[in-house]
Formats: structure tokens, C-alpha cells, sequence
């Protein structure tokens, strides 16, 4: 959340940001409320003092025999100490509305963020890998045909145990993710992350604390309970993310200095209700339920936040260079940033198999595989992150910064369509294939039951 000080002093710099996000927030009851907290609070401090001194009186009252003064003042402490507590009750409520309230303010975006609407007003930065792509089939198969022709991916039988929006890996499909999965933590290892296996179900508490409520409860799988149903700190949510998880272990903690940099990575599953519109768009493993992400996870001092931004979009985007896939960095305008975020690149990797109107000019489309994002002290004072610069000095927020390293079936589906041939089998990119038992091409499997029948033999 925002520093309710900074709030308080610079109204009219927060007004702008929030208007450059396109964030609907009014500042002025916040203010409003806010001034009437300070009141009551400094309402209540001159209460104390005159009880403060009143007590004193008793004291000297008692000492002199005057007995009637001593009972109206007594009387008068009585009054005090009443008012004293209706006082420190109606501030006690204010604090709790005011830090709700600042639960649902979005991050300042930094100063260097293009200003823009929506995705539109993105800037590309860079692209790589185009100059010495490879040749492709004359048509591209989009993933979704040609992993039911290999009979590696199954939504159908997925949609009959589980629902729509998720899917079966089947044969060389399972054995491919595995693979990412594990070059990907490998890779990141190298580049001096530590490995977390980090539990599933997180605390309201948790979710709340890296920025995912209240705003985005629709968005959640909530367990035991509906999510129109209030809910408190100590509710389960599915992980959505591992940020979840990993940034919120050290809540409510003070690390040292010699701590930072601390970079963790940790594979998890993620589970997300929305899924995007019906349509070519959205077919087969690119808008799903389910899905396996590395994500990686930094804590540092926050005056190496921004160089820390840099490296972590480097680390990212190294899975796709050592994979050989083409992709592109995008800067986020300033009303394309989450609500956490002050600063956000996003890599999309380029799969060719189906022409999107905002694809590149050699045709296919872009998918987002990660985003790279400084939330600066924004997560950190939700959950109580903190860092002590020497011994003897008071504690400070960090910073905190995260990116998918990366969102595995995204990954999974330029693989599909950049490295297919024209047999319609798949080669395996070089970096994937000791983990796939020094397999070189997926070639699939031949479908089994009576729905098999008829289809014929591959060719």
C-alpha cells in the first residue's frame, strides 16, 4: 500500500498518478477521513494530559484533607476517562476504515512509466531471435490441432473430469513440461536463485498482502466457501501465483541488510477463474484454470530496486534465448500496469501458428510469458516487510520485485508451432532434450479407446 504520510502531503501528486492509471479513487474522503483521525487522535492526547493532571490533583487534594474537592475531582477523572475511551473507539474505527481504504489504492507509477490508456499505448523496446529464425512449414498447425493429432494435450477428457479450461498432458506433452519445468530451475540456479517448494493453499492474509485482495477475490479459487461470502485473514485461497506464497514467507519480519540481495525461485502450479472470451484467441492452453509457472521472487534495498528490474528481465528472457524462440520486450504504459506495480516489462514470445490482427508482420501472435515487474515498498508495507540497513539502526521497508521465469504453457505452445515440421512432428529444442531422455522430435502416440476408431494412422 502507499505510505499514508506521503498521501496526506502530496494530494495532488497522488491525484495525477492515480489519474495516469485510470484508477477511479477519491482521494478527498480518504483526506477527510483521515483529518478527523488526527483530530480524534489529538483530541484524545489533550484528554489524557488534563486526566494526567487531574490524577495529580487527587494526589495533593488527599494530602490536604479536602475531601469534597478530591470527590469532584474524581468525578471529573471519571468524566475524563469515559471520553477518553469513546474518543480512542471512534479512532480505532477510523484507522481500520482508513487502512481498508488504502488497501484499495493502486501503486504510484514511477516517473519513468510511458503515459498511455490500455494495452494499446504500450512501447516496444526490443525483439530477438527474428534476424535468424528458422524456416517454417508453409502452414504452421496451431498447437491446439496439432496436439490432438499427436495426442499430447487432451481438453476433451479434461473438460469431463475437471471442467472447461483445463487440460490433460499426455505421453511426450507431460514429458515436455517436466522438462521446462526443470531446465528453467536449473537455469535460474545458475543465475544464484534458491529454490522454494512452497505450499499451495495461501491465507487471505497472504493474498492480501502482495496486492491480489481485495481487488481481484473474483479472479481467486476460494476454498470452503463462495466468494460473495465475507472472509477473514485465516481463509484459503488456491495459489494464483508463487509470488503469493514466497513474498509473504518473510512477512511481518526483519531481515538484515547482509540478507540482500534474496532471490528465490519456486515452481507451483496456479489456479486463476478468469479465462478470457471463447474464440480462436483462447483455444486450446493459452487461457486456462490451471497452469505450471517458475516464478522468481526478489527482495533488495530500495536503492538497487530499479537495477535489480534490469537484471531480472535479463534472467527471464535467457529461458527463450538458450530455447531459440523469438520474442519481444513491451513497457507498460501507465494504465496497463497492475495494480501493485510501478513499473512493468512484459516478454511475449511469438507462436506462429495463429495471425492475430496484432501480431507481428511475419503473421501468428504474441503471448505474454512473463512480467517483470518492481512493486518498490508497495507489497512491503502490506505485509510487514522489512530490513534493518545497520544493527543499530530502526527498520525500513524493502523493495520488492517478481517475474515468471516463465509461464510454462505459453512456452510450451511456441514450441509446438515454431519448431513443427512439416510431418507434423515437433523437434525438441537442443537445451530440452537431456531431459526428455535425449528424445530429439515429439512424434506422438497413437489414441486409444473407440474414439480412436476411424481416424486413421498418422502418416
Amino acid at each position: 500500500m502507499l505510505d499514508r504520510t506521503y498521501l496526506r502531503e502530496n494530494p495532488d501528486e497522488v491525484r495525477d498518478a492515480l489519474d495516469d492509471r485510470g484508477a477511479d479513487v477519491d482521494i478527498d474522503e480518504f483526506l477527510d477521513l483521515d483529518e478527523r483521525w488526527r483530530e480524534l487522535k489529538a483530541r484524545g492526547d489533550d484528554l489524557r494530559h488534563d486526566r494526567n493532571q487531574i490524577t495529580k490533583k487527587i494526589g495533593e487534594l488527599v494530602a490536604d484533607g479536602k475531601d469534597e474537592e478530591r470527590e469532584e475531582a474524581i468525578e471529573r477523572s471519571r468524566e475524563l476517562k469515559a471520553e477518553i475511551e469513546d474518543v480512542e473507539a471512534e479512532a480505532a474505527e477510523l484507522q481500520d476504515e482508513l487502512r481498508e481504504r488504502m488497501l484499495e489504492v493502486p501503486q504510484i507509477p514511477h516517473e519513468s512509466v510511458p503515459l498511455g490508456v490500455d494495452e494499446r499505448h504500450n512501447v516496444e523496446d526490443r525483439r530477438w531471435g527474428f534476424d535468424d529464425a528458422h524456416d517454417l512449414p508453409d502452414e504452421v498447425t496451431p498447437h491446439y490441432e496439432l496436439g490432438e493429432e499427436l495426442d499430447i494435450i487432451d481438453e476433451e477428457r479434461a473438460a469431463k473430469t475437471t471442467g472447461s479450461g483445463f487440460y490433460f498432458l499426455k505421453g511426450e506433452g507431460a514429458q515436455l513440461e517436466h522438462a521446462l519445468i526443470q531446465f528453467m530451475m536449473d537455469l535460474h540456479r545458475e543465475q544464484g536463485y534458491v529454490d522454494l517448494f512452497p505450499p499451495v493453499p495461501v491465507k487471505s492474509s497472504s493474498m492480501r498482502g502482495t496486492g491480489q485482495l481485495p481487488k481481484f477475490a473474483d479472479d481467486a479459487y476460494r476454498l470452503g466457501g463462495s466468494n460473495e461470502e465475507d472472509y477473514d485473514d485465516d481463509d484459503l485461497w488456491l495459489c494464483p501465483t508463487a509470488e503469493v506464497p514466497v513474498t509473504n514467507m518473510y512477512a511481518d519480519e526483519i531481515l538484515l541488510q547482509d540478507d540482500l540481495p534474496l532471490k528465490h525461485q519456486a515452481y507451483t502450479p496456479n489456479f486463476r477463474r478468469e479465462a478470457g472470451e471463447h474464440g480462436t484467441e483462447t483455444r486450446g492452453i493459452v487461457r486456462v484454470h490451471q497452469f505450471n509457472k517458475v516464478e522468481l521472487v526478489n527482495f533488495v534495498e530500495p536503492e538497487e530496486s530499479y537495477d535489480r528490474l534490469e537484471n531480472l528481465l535479463d534472467e527471464a528472457e535467457d529461458v527463450l534465448k538458450r530455447l531459440g524462440l523469438p520474442y519481444r520486450i513491451l513497457e507498460l504504459c501507465t494504465g496497463d500496469l497492475t495494480f501493485a506495480s510501478a513499473k512493468t516489462y512484459d516478454i511475449e514470445v511469438w507462436a506462429p501458428g495463429d495471425d492475430m490482427d496484432d501480431g507481428p508482420d511475419e503473421g501468428g501472435r504474441w503471448l505474454e510469458v512473463s512480467s517483470a515487474s518492481n512493486f518498490e515498498d508497495f507489497q512491503a508495507r502490506r505485509a510487514g516487510l522489512r530490513y534493518r540497513p545497520e544493527r543499530h539502526e530502526s527498520a525500513d521497508y524493502l523493495h520488492t520485485l517478481n517475474a515468471s521465469g516463465l509461464a510454462i504453457p505459453r512456452v510450451m505452445v511456441a514450441i509446438l508451432e515454431y519448431y513443427q515440421n512439416e510431418d507434423g512432428t515437433v523437434t525438441i529444442p537442443e537445451p530440452l532434450q537431456s531431459y526428455m531422455g535425449g528424445k530429439e522430435v515429439i512424434e506422438g502416440h497413437e489414441k486409444v479407446g473407440e474414439s480412436a476408431l476411424g481416424a486413421g494412422e498418422r502418416e
